[in-house]
């Protein structure tokens, strides 16, 4: 009896039921980056905390300026500084009718300034016409003191940040489902959090299989190839948002192959093989977790099945081990390995991450071609291409064949052919999945 036919839909669709998010995690901001917040973040502090300065300059009273130009400057007394991360004003000290405090980015405005001139529009205290930049408090301690020259009136509150502009206490600063990335780190850094409640990241475990195998930079010899599988698949799980793992290609013996997964499962979320899953007689992925099933679990162990797709017709997928790890196991030929990731092992991984949209985006595309594409009847097929988002077309790069791999390092775009479509020609609108 013929085992039946999976859809790709089926086949997804089975994975995902059987895959569950992370428990969360509390996690220090750096290893934060890439995963998902499971909490909304309520802002505790004004940001920024105090009213400051936007520009190197001088702290003055409005009043002081009005009608200030640099044929008639308005002189004022410097009575210090204020630099950042300082307090203020020495003492009780205000900026009084006739003065201004010399004040850098990020100070604190002081008591009794309204505004805030640049150093450009003054004389920078020397005496002379406007200044480029601020005189080092190093190299001229007497700009602290003395007088300068400003050349220009300046509105109320000009070139000062409010307290609070930003962010205010009890302000909704991430939602839950987040995902904290560079400029994230950077809110909740700056708001006062060292920690933060994520779905860590997937541990991703990729076993290449094949007797065949030789790690680049080996010398090949008669009947050997190069492991490419394990390193695009491992690339494509960091992709992805996991932290990935590579094995070197494991050779055709299924218990050296079971006892390597087997070893890999402590620090796997889920193992993916490539290779041997087909009908052959060294096809050792299928010889060695066939039997791996624990008979008092339900739902454990791996199946393997034929999928109406093309490449990628023989696919894996079931639970190993204590934890009941999930595992995916793939064909062998780099194209075939490559769509059933994005396809099949991309969705999973961000279904552990706990993203809600866990598939590459699709669009609707009109088929550019000088020839017209075939496609076998009952097969929905995934053919190479780029994309070009302005014209709105789609370009097919490279033949159908599952080991061109070549032309998969200029594709952007996967060209999906459904099952009942068994020819496109140019100017055919299809569906299109967007890989960049």
């Amino acid at each position: 009896m013929s085992s039946p036919i999976w859809s790709v839909d089926e086949h997804l669709e089975d994975i995902l039921a059987a895959v569950r998010p992370l428990e969360p995690i509390e996690l220090q901001l750096p290893e934060a980056q890439g995963c998902v917040l499971v909490e909304d973040v309520v802002v505790e502090i004004a940001l920024p905390p105090f009213d400051n300065s936007s520009m190197d300059g001088y702290a003055v009273r409005v009043a002081d300026l009005e009608g200030a130009s640099e044929e008639f400057p308005a002189v004022l007394t410097v009575i210090g500084d204020v630099a950042a991360g300082s307090d203020g004003l020495s003492g009780d000290q205000t900026v009084g009718p006739g003065e201004a405090a010399r004040i850098m980015t990020g100070a604190p405005l002081p008591a009794g300034a309204e505004a805030v001139v640049p150093v450009e529009w003054t004389d920078g205290g020397t005496g002379g016409g406007p200044a480029d930049t601020m005189r080092a408090h190093s190299h001229a301690p007497q700009d602290s003191g003395g007088e300068v020259r400003v050349h220009r009136p300046v509105a109320a509150r000009a070139h000062v940040r409010a307290r609070g502009s930003d962010v205010q206490p009890g302000d909704l600063a991430l939602r839950a489902g987040s995902v904290i990335g560079p400029p994230q780190i950077g809110l909740l850094a700056a708001i006062g959090r060292s920690t933060v409640k994520v779905r860590p990241r997937p541990r991703v475990v990729v076993i290449s299989t094949g007797s065949e195998l030789v790690q680049p930079g080996e010398t090949l010899t008669g009947g050997q190839i190069y492991d490419s599988n394990s390193f695009a698949l491992t690339a494509a799980a960091r992709d992805a948002g996991a932290i990935s793992y590579r094995v070197g290609a494991v050779t055709d013996d299924a218990d050296m192959l079971r006892a390597t997964i087997e070893d890999q499962l402590i620090r796997a979320d889920i193992v993916v093989t490539t290779g041997g899953v087909s009908v052959g007689a060294y096809d050792v992925v299928k010889e060695a977790l066939s039997s791996v099933g624990d008979a008092d679990e339900p739902g454990s162990g791996i199946e393997f099945r034929k999928l109406a797709m093309q490449p990628g017709k023989p696919q894996g997928f079931g639970s190993i081990g204590p934890e009941h790890t999930p595992l995916l196991a793939l064909p062998g030929n780099p194209v075939s390995s490559y769509v059933s990731f994005e396809l099949f092992v991309r969705p999973a991984i961000r279904t552990l991450m706990g993203l809600k949209d866990v598939t590459r985006p699709t669009v609707r595309a009109t088929l550019k071609t000088d020839s017209t594409l075939s496609s076998p009847s009952g097969k929905r097929q995934f053919l190479r291409g780029t994309y070009d988002a302005e014209k709105g077309t789609v370009t097919p790069v490279g033949g159908s064949g599952s080991h061109l791999i070549a032309a998969l390092a200029q594709a952007d775009a996967l060209i999906v052919l459904p099952e009942d479509v068994t020819s496109a020609e140019s100017g055919t609108v299809t569906e299109v999945i967007l890989l960049r």
